[in-house]
């Protein structure tokens, strides 16, 4: 029996909009039934884009986060939902009965992920089905998954060792993580490279400002000693990525030739420190 599940690489996501569009495409206006009627025209993202803008200044960056039923374990739906209206597969999917729930608009605000939609017309509560009716017809793949042009969306069969998706959670398995795991829901679609907090700035030398400085290494400490470094690039910018938010941290700049500045920061969100100038000896 197969396991089905995602994971999700938002450093790969564009912003492009592609899953969204082929989801649209697949279920507006078509019933697939016994997993799901017809999506209505608008008002449903089965698959929604996050948009993240953080940072300031000249060191901004937009991050997306793709979101979808997380198809749980733990079904939080199920517990304001009438007695299989909503149920988990063998092979993992979590199926919203389009007959049985009718009328239950409490699984909505149920859902803690939000991905769950209320269908007027239909008084119907709906949801992403991971391309159910697709797969019990022998493909292998998601309309998301398969026209996404990054490979950003990798589904397949979880228990399979050699399918795509296996192979990626065994090569990142030390970064993988779920999205809010503090809703404990055992999710079947997990992530990679979810937006973190960073601290980014440029380093230049007091008698040279016109010039890039490509090489001064930058190091950050935080409160507890450890401490990570980097080296500017050729337009003199250094970044650290994957903060925690709300710590101190102590930034180092050197450069051969110059005394080392220091500058301590808090991450309450995103920051561009700017110019760490050095002085000459």
């Amino acid at each position: 029996m197969p396991k089905y599940g995602f994971v999700i690489d938002c450093d790969k996501c564009t912003g492009c909009h592609a899953c969204f569009l082929a989801c649209k495409d697949e279920f507006t206006g078509n019933d697939y039934l016994p997993f799901s009627a017809a999506q209505p025209d608008s008002g449903h993202t089965w698959i929604r884009l996050n948009e993240i803008e953080h940072g300031e200044g000249t060191k901004v960056k937009v991050d997306y986060i793709p979101r979808l039923c997380q198809h749980c374990e733990v079904l939080a739906c199920a517990s304001v939902a009438p007695k299989g209206a909503v149920y988990r597969r063998a092979d993992g999917i979590v199926i919203i009965d389009p007959l049985k729930a009718k009328g239950c608009r409490e699984m909505v605000n149920a859902c803690p992920y939000g991905a769950i939609y209320w269908n007027q017309d239909k008084d119907l509560p709906q949801k992403c089905t991971m391309c159910a009716h697709m797969l019990e017809s022998g493909e292998e793949n998601t309309r998301c998954s398969e026209v996404c042009p990054t490979e950003a969306l990798v589904f397949g069969d979880l228990s399979d060792p050699n399918s795509a998706v296996s192979k990626l959670l065994k090569k990142k398995g030390d970064k993988v993580e779920s999205f809010k795991p503090e809703f404990a829901t055992k999710p079947a679609t997990k992530y990679l490279n979810l937006p973190k907090l960073f601290i980014a700035g440029e380093v230049l030398l007091a008698d040279k400002q016109k010039e890039c400085v490509k090489g001064a290494k930058v190091t950050l400490t935080d409160v507890d000693g450890a401490t990570a470094e980097t080296m500017t690039d050729f337009f003199g910018d250094f970044e650290f990525k994957n903060l925690q938010r709300n710590k101190e941290y102590t930034l180092t700049a050197e450069f051969a030739g110059y005394l080392p500045t220091e500058v301590k920061v808090r991450t309450y969100a995103s920051l561009n420190v700017g110019e760490l100038v050095l002085n000459t000896l």
